[in-house]
C-alpha cells in the first residue's frame, strides 16, 4: 500500500474537488462524475481526509490528453489509484522526466506500453 506521505514528496500541487472545478471551469458534480468514470484519479491527503488530484492531471484547462486511457491501463495491471500516481510522478531517466511529463509532452504510445509491462 502507498504511503500518502510518499506521494505528497512525489507530487508537488495538489487540486481539492471546487479548486479542480474551477480549474475546468466546471462544477464539484461534474467533477466527481469525472471520477467516476476514471478520468482523473486522486486519494484522500490531510488530516481531514480531503479528496485530491495532481494539479499535474491538467493542463490547459482541460485533463491532459490520454490520462484516461492509461489510468485504465495501469488498473488493468493492478494498480490502485494511489500506486497509479506514485508511477505516473516516479523519475524514470529512460523518458527523462516522469510518466505524467511524457504525457503532458504527448508520449503516449510509449507510456501505454510500460503501464502494460506492469501487469507482466
Amino acid at each position: 500500500m502507498v504511503d500518502i506521505k510518499s506521494l505528497d514528496a512525489l507530487v508537488p500541487e495538489w487540486l481539492t474537488v471546487p479548486d479542480l472545478a474551477d480549474e475546468l471551469g466546471t462544477d464539484a458534480a461534474q467533477v466527481r462524475r469525472m471520477v467516476e468514470v476514471r478520468e482523473i484519479v486522486g486519494v484522500k491527503r490531510t488530516e481531514r481526509n480531503i479528496f485530491s488530484v495532481p494539479a499535474a492531471f491538467i493542463a490547459g484547462g482541460a485533463v491532459v490528453k490520454n490520462l484516461k486511457g492509461t489510468l485504465t491501463v495501469l488498473s488493468d495491471s493492478g494498480l490502485t489509484d494511489a500506486e497509479s500516481i506514485e508511477w505516473l510522478f516516479t523519475d524514470d531517466d529512460s523518458l527523462p522526466g516522469t510518466p505524467i511529463d511524457a504525457l503532458r509532452r504527448g508520449v503516449k504510445t510509449e507510456i501505454r506500453r510500460r503501464a502494460q509491462a506492469l501487469a507482466l
